[in-house]
């Protein structure tokens, strides 16, 4: 025998904010007001603005007139438009973006390179420099020898260059600064907080060179002097390509560490990083005189993020 059970009555929308998120009020923000209090955290459901005021964008949608987050991220605003950059996404990346990456596979005439993207990206092989000059025609011993300028597990920093059709990006390594990377360390830390600079080649005090991959990937690495000479004549493909690491002292391997340590206690508070914001944080560490090993400690941790966010 079937039988009907009848479903509860439909409770009234007195309070629509409750239909949201739990922990949401009903006020929205003042959108105006939280730019200047820096990145501000929202939860998927919760209010922000008025879509008669302000045009949704990425990461949010409208009910009721109202522009609501449907992912966890930080909200940003440009004139009238409101998105949500989600935490924990892929790196979409643009032509121009500088990022660091490690080759995955060798191909005829490229490279297959993971640089945290939603498919691995392509380093071509007119793309990059090789001996003899730049503007010299590719041959087929060039392709024969593309293990010995990359090969699976190497690590480079690059330009996006353009797209392919079907949402690849691709890379190249022309100009000098670009290349193999080595005599370092990789941190990966989401790519939501690192932000665009006008440079992302960086030089401690301490005798560090910082690398900040729109991508995530930050190279953290041995101080080199750069090459006075610029062009084809001061390209040595050896010195380029090679895989040996040169000698680190022990105080550079130090300041690798403390380095890499801060960013990782920076990003663990979900702070964006900048250039001016991690020589504060090196400097401030260095005026405790206090080991590496206390970043890793959270009493410091907390300390370090409270001193340096409270000057920016």
């Amino acid at each position: 025998m079937i039988s009907f059970t009848s479903f509860p009555p439909k409770l009234e929308d007195t309070d629509h904010a409750s239909r949201h998120h739990p922990n949401v009020k009903g006020d929205l923000m003042d959108l105006d007001d939280f730019e200047s209090q820096g990145s501000k955290l929202t939860c998927p459901g919760e209010s922000l603005t008025s879509s008669h005021a302000y045009m949704r964008g990425h990461g949010t949608y409208v009910d009721n007139e109202e522009v609501i987050a449907s992912v966890a991220g930080t909200i940003e605003r440009v004139n009238k438009l409101v998105t949500v950059r989600a935490i924990r996404s892929r790196y979409n990346p643009e032509v121009g973006d500088l990022v660091v990456g490690r080759i995955t596979e060798v191909q005829p005439r490229r490279w297959k390179v993971d640089a945290n993207s939603r498919q691995d990206a392509v380093l071509m092989l007119s793309s990059v420099n090789l001996p003899g000059g730049v503007q010299r025609r590719k041959l087929e011993s060039d392709e024969l020898q593309m293990r010995g300028f990359f090969e699976e597990g190497d690590l480079l920093v690059a330009e996006v260059q353009a797209f392919f059709s079907d949402g690849a990006m691709s890379l190249h390594t022309r100009s000098l600064k670009y290349g193999k990377l080595r005599n370092g360390q990789l941190v990966m830390v989401p790519p939501i907080l690192v932000r665009r600079l006008k440079s992302h080649f960086l030089t401690l005090p301490c005798g560090v060179d910082l690398i900040l991959g729109l991508n995530g990937y930050i190279w953290v690495s041995k101080h080199v002097k750069e090459n006075e000479q610029e062009g084809e004549e001061g390209f040595d493909a050896e010195a380029v390509y090679s895989n040996v690491n040169d000698d680190v002292d022990d105080s550079t391997r130090t300041a690798i560490a403390r380095v890499t340590h801060i960013i990782h206690v920076l990003t663990s508070h979900f702070v964006p990083l900048t250039d001016a914001l991690l020589l504060e944080a090196y400097e401030w560490t260095v005026e405790q005189e206090t080991s590496v090993k206390d970043l890793l400690q959270q009493d410091f941790g907390d300390a370090l993020v409270a001193s340096v966010v409270s000057n920016h």
